[in-house]
């Protein structure tokens, strides 16, 4: 098969689009012929060396396709699928557990579905089941226009809660089109003076943005990240909760937000799509955080 290798870590042209071996498929998993797969940050961190990975690699986590062959019960040739690689998803095929993939509903394309599984699931996770987002509650979304951001926003609206989206200036239009009843300008105003009384702050963006939230939160409250280490010491001194969340590949989640896409309940933003041989300048634009949405990377098929 073709595939993007990654021999080393370092820039984009460490990326490769070269031959190599198909992956092995293992018991409870299904090969899939990728059709579309999406850039998550991710990614390039992993290509930088800032997360350790064994070389050489192919990367990618979210991937969508047929499968090819089946070795997990309710699976079989044919179907159409979508979730989280275990073999890398920049590769023409992919191996998946039965357990990280859903089947993708017939309304939803595969560049739509290949955007979902990293992004969705860190969304739904670190709203609802972490924060235990409820109904007449406020949520506060760092990084609201970015991949993870604007799913969050349409889920906390969804759960019936309040959506107060962070994020500069040329994002407020998109993030407010989403359904958000409040947006921050971080470029504009302090987050901490703009909102006091937050019943969740999720970080998607990390840095020096983690800690600017804390005087968002309420007392009581949580701040849940996932861009690094969470504030804990100045968290207790303001009673909140800090915590770092780490997506959990859930099949069933998988389904739920695929049949929230395919009934027009939310919106997955695609920055661009791509083919796989671009992989290189998807990488220059993820780097560059500036990304509305998700990029996707298709494959001809």
């Amino acid at each position: 098969m073709q595939a993007i290798v990654m021999h080393e870590t370092g820039d984009p042209d460490v990326l490769r689009y070269e031959e190599a071996d198909r992956p092995e498929l293992g018991d409870g998993e299904v090969l899939i012929r990728v059709h579309a797969a999406s850039v998550n940050p991710v990614d390039w961190k992993y290509r930088r060396g800032f997360v350790e990975t064994p070389l050489p690699t192919v990367l990618g986590n979210d991937i969508s396709g047929t499968v090819e062959a089946s070795r997990a019960d309710g699976f079989a040739e044919g179907d159409r699928v979508f979730g989280i690689s275990a073999s890398g998803g920049y590769a023409e095929y992919s191996t998946a557990s039965a357990a990280a993939i859903a089947r993708k509903p017939e309304a939803v394309s595969h560049e739509q579905a290949a955007a979902i599984p990293v992004a969705g699931l860190t969304a739904w996770q670190a709203l609802l089941d972490r924060g235990g987002l409820q109904g007449g509650q406020t949520a506060l979304v760092a990084g609201a226009g970015g991949g993870v951001g604007h799913l969050a926003v349409q889920f906390a609206k969804l759960a019936g809660a309040r959506a107060i989206g962070v994020g500069s200036t040329r994002n407020r239009d998109f993030v407010l089109g989403l359904g958000a009843d409040e947006y921050v300008d971080y470029t504009q105003q302090d987050v901490g003076e703009a909102v006091s009384s937050a019943d969740i702050a999720f970080d998607a963006v990390g840095g020096d943005t983690t800690a600017s939230l804390l005087p968002a939160v309420r007392e009581g409250g949580i701040l849940v990240t996932i861009a690094g280490a969470p504030p804990e010491e100045a968290a207790r001194e303001r009673e909140v909760r800090a915590e770092l969340m780490v997506m959990s590949p859930k099949s069933e989640q998988l389904a739920q937000i695929a049949e929230l896409v395919a009934d027009g309940d939310v919106r997955v933003e695609i920055a661009e799509a791509m083919p796989l041989t671009d992989v290189k300048r998807a990488h220059e634009l993820s780097e560059s955080g500036h990304v509305r949405g998700k990029l996707v990377l298709t494959l001809a098929v």
